[in-house]
């Protein structure tokens, strides 16, 4: 009789095992951090992203219910073709479960299209424009770190307000810099504010002279840099050489941490900005960004960068609930648990696919100011998530209609 019962629970096990195995496709869980690791974003995002989800891999332990995590990468090299062709190769040859990352507009929404076809998950981090999560949304897709909403408008609305009333564009000539632009001078006019003219500039580019010649040209108190990492850092420097701020002032409508160290504080301090993360906030920010710090030759993480590794430990702490890989079933689980982490303290996924957390309104510290390397930001002000982001009843996402 016991070893009747021993051979049936022996058996029971491995059935049970057996079914919770059948529910992963392939015998391992596969995340793809698909990014820019050569040209003009590599810094903000790049090799960091694919450190920071190696980062929430180790801190899941490897595996999920057993089945071992691979993290893999690729450069798109900021073009959608490229990043459309790694995609399909990844999910029908290669097992990938999840792409995270995506800078670039037009590398996401490439994906996008494609995850939404193959029914797996999109990690969106560094892409910024705001149709990801309203007329391109998707079931099994993902906006996580930021938006031109949150970071443009919240820019240009405090400058407004501070007395900035009369705004110039230098925009960067595609989808990202067209909505960057437009998110601004929503908010520019909505605080009375007045638009002068804007200018679109190639994306990349290294000459912004003529383009700056025609901002100042204007009268305009405010240039707003509709662009981003080192189109911004090129602007930057080309109109501090030309003495153009001694009259006007810039402000950038997407920095990053990695802008300013570039810049140096001497050239960057005073500016204002809006980040999803600031790695000197509290205990847990200081604790992930020493440890990314000490795999990244002492650099500190970029929100992007913090934002992959939310994305992707929200995205196996699912896989973990819902025991399955499968992408509709994993995206119901990740709209379905609550968002702790250093990154959002109080994230929620909201239909649309647009993650909400809060904030921040910061100012870049003066040399005087600074205590050391990367303290570079004062926080001004916590910018509640409802309050950050487009309004739900905003949305155009095709999700959300009834």
């Amino acid at each position: 009789m016991i070893i009747k019962r021993l051979l049936m629970s022996v058996a029971a096990l491995a059935l049970s095992t057996g079914l919770a195995h059948a529910q992963y496709s392939d015998g391992k869980i596969k995340i793809g951090v698909l990014t820019d690791l050569s040209g003009t974003y590599s810094d903000l995002a790049g090799q960091g992203n694919v450190v920071a989800a190696q980062m929430a891999a180790e801190d899941a332990g490897g595996k999920i219910n057993g089945m071992p995590i691979e993290i893999v990468s690729a450069d798109h090299q900021n073009k959608a073709d490229i990043a459309s062709s790694i995609a399909r190769k990844w999910y029908e040859n290669e097992g990938v479960d999840a792409i995270a990352d995506l800078v670039t507009t037009a590398a996401a929404r490439a994906v996008r299209e494609i995850s939404k076809e193959k029914g797996k998950i999109d990690l969106i981090s560094g892409a910024a424009s705001l149709p990801l999560t309203n007329d391109w949304c998707s079931p099994t897709g993902f906006h996580w770190t930021y938006d031109n909403f949150a970071t443009g408008a919240g820019t240009a609305a405090s400058v407004t307000k501070q007395g900035g009333s009369s705004w110039f564009f230098l925009t960067a000539d595609y989808a990202f810099g067209h909505d960057l632009q437009a998110q601004s001078e929503r908010a520019i006019k909505a605080n009375g504010g007045e638009i002068k003219g804007s200018v679109r500039h190639p994306f990349p580019n290294a000459d912004f002279s003529s383009f700056l010649l025609q901002a100042q040209a204007s009268g305009a108190k405010i240039i707003g840099l509709a662009n981003a990492g080192a189109d911004t850092i090129n602007a930057i420097k080309q109109a501090k050489e030309f003495g153009i701020t001694k009259n006007q002032n810039l402000v950038g409508l997407l920095i990053f941490i990695s802008d300013i160290h570039s810049l140096g504080l001497e050239t960057a301090q005073g500016m204002m900005l809006t980040t999803g993360f600031y790695w000197d906030i509290d205990d847990q920010t200081r604790a992930f960004a020493k440890r990314f710090a000490a795999k990244m030759n002492g650099r500190m993480p970029s929100m992007v960068q913090a934002g992959v590794y939310s994305a992707v430990s929200h995205y196996l702490k699912s896989i973990q609930a819902a025991k399955t890989d499968e992408g509709v079933k994993v995206a119901d689980k990740m709209r379905e648990l609550p968002i702790k982490d250093f990154f959002a303290k109080n994230g929620k996924l909201r239909p649309n696919g647009r993650m909400v957390h809060d904030m921040y309104l910061a100012q870049v510290k003066t040399p005087a100011e600074s205590k050391g390397p990367w303290d570079y930001y004062k926080i001004l002000r916590t910018i509640p998530g409802d309050e950050a982001f487009q309004p739900m009843s905003e949305s155009t996402c095709p999700l959300t209609k009834k």
